[in-house]
């Protein structure tokens, strides 16, 4: 079950490594695809990695979202289709961070504790 609680941030990741792909930043989208593997890495900076990387992959989902209805705008179109398709692929790359709080995450990625001897 523990499987799980990993979805969210590579679904988030690899959306963005898409997104940047198909704007033609392929670095950024290898950067994009190979960071989820360090959920495999038991460190807890781990998490404090993967935040701020997640937060900023649903920050450029909403600006996509302003550009792109910008431009729908110009050509009078209607944007409400791709609006509600970025608004969730955002909201689930911001929430994604929010898998590092549950318990067995905790746990993962705890700092291993020194006994005193």
């Amino acid at each position: 079950m523990r499987i799980l609680t990993f979805v969210p941030v590579i679904v988030s990741s690899l959306l963005a490594a898409a997104h940047f792909y198909r704007s033609g930043f392929l670095l950024v989208a290898a950067f994009c695809m190979l960071l989820p593997w360090l959920m495999l890495v038991r460190h807890r900076l781990v998490p404090r990695l993967l935040t701020p990387f997640l937060l900023l992959c649903g920050l450029e989902w909403l600006r996509t979202l302003y550009v792109l209805t910008g431009r729908y705008q110009e050509a009078g179109l209607s944007a409400t289709r791709m609006t509600v398709i970025l608004v969730t692929v955002s909201l689930i790359a911001i929430l994604s961070p929010l898998v590092f709080r549950t318990q067995a995450m905790r746990r993962r990625y705890q700092p291993e504790q020194v006994t005193a001897r």
